[in-house]
């Protein structure tokens, strides 16, 4: 299943509005690692997703056929710079593009 996913182009994350708390869905690109998922920010700080997930981390993700809830973090480069390597490779790979703020997904348990 996951070689399947390795062909999807795009995730489907749903946050939380932080003003509204109402639920907010976008259509991002992604890769996968070690049975995490990473989206990138183009905007860094200014995308409303990434303020969403700083107000509650809580998210759900709907990925071809797979659909599950999870928690997401900020990946800081500074602190954590081979992960943020080794996503900003998958994500070149993947769409010839890396630049931005990493989001890291782990699927609830």
């Amino acid at each position: 299943m996951r070689s399947e996913r390795a062909t999807v182009q795009y995730l489907y994350l749903t946050t939380t509005g932080r003003r509204t708390g109402l639920p907010r869905e976008i259509e991002i690109w992604f890769t996968e690692r070690d049975s995490r998922f990473y989206i990138i920010a183009e905007h860094g700080e200014d995308a409303n997703w990434v303020r969403n997930l700083r107000a509650n981390p809580r998210v759900r993700v709907r990925v071809a056929d797979l659909q599950f809830t999870g928690t997401a973090r900020l990946v800081d480069d500074e602190r954590e710079p081979e992960l943020a390597k080794a996503v900003k490779a998958l994500s070149d790979a993947k769409y010839g593009w890396s630049r931005g703020l990493i989001a890291e997904i782990s699927p609830d348990a």
